[in-house]
């Protein structure tokens, strides 16, 4: 007892008919609600690894920012006693000052550029002999930073 073929339907198997319908699509914006920055902020920046930040430089996204300069950058741990207020507020009045890790990982990191060296002078005598204290080139580690770059970075003191 065949009534028949069976007319094609427009109801999938797979997805079944809404109710209701859809009458719109919804906007293609990945972040509806959210107007998002183009751009990097420069704590974005600061917070990327240094080969990345370069790589995105070198295409447009971070722009210039002065991120092309070289660099030097202290970067320190906490430590006890009264230099420590002092260091902390130099470091915050260097270029870029940034915080990072946690516990027995925390840094205070502070970047110099040449045309600053006075500051970074002051600063390295209150925490350059502390234990944990880096001298990074570019925000990298380098082989006689301390001993080589820093005394290059003293001849710019003016006299």
């Amino acid at each position: 007892m065949s009534s028949g073929p069976v007319p094609p339907s427009s109801i999938d198997p797979i997805r079944p008919r809404l109710d209701p319908e859809p009458t719109h699509r919804p906007e293609p914006r990945f972040w509806p609600y959210l107007d998002l920055a183009e751009q990097p902020s420069e704590e974005e920046l600061a917070a990327l690894d240094p080969d990345l930040r370069l790589a995105l430089s070198r295409t447009g996204v971070g722009g210039q920012g002065g991120w092309g300069a070289f660099s030097l950058t202290l970067a320190f741990p906490r430590f006890e006693g009264p230099d420590f207020e002092r260091a902390l507020a130099m470091a915050r009045a260097s270029r870029q000052y940034l915080e990072t890790g946690t516990g027995a990982e925390f840094r205070i990191r502070a970047r110099f550029q040449p045309d600053d060296v006075p500051a970074l002078r002051d600063l390295y005598q209150l925490v350059g002999d502390r234990p944990g204290t880096e001298v990074l080139i570019d925000d990298r580690p380098v082989p006689y930073a301390r001993e080589l770059w820093l005394p290059l970075f003293w001849c710019l003191l003016p006299r």
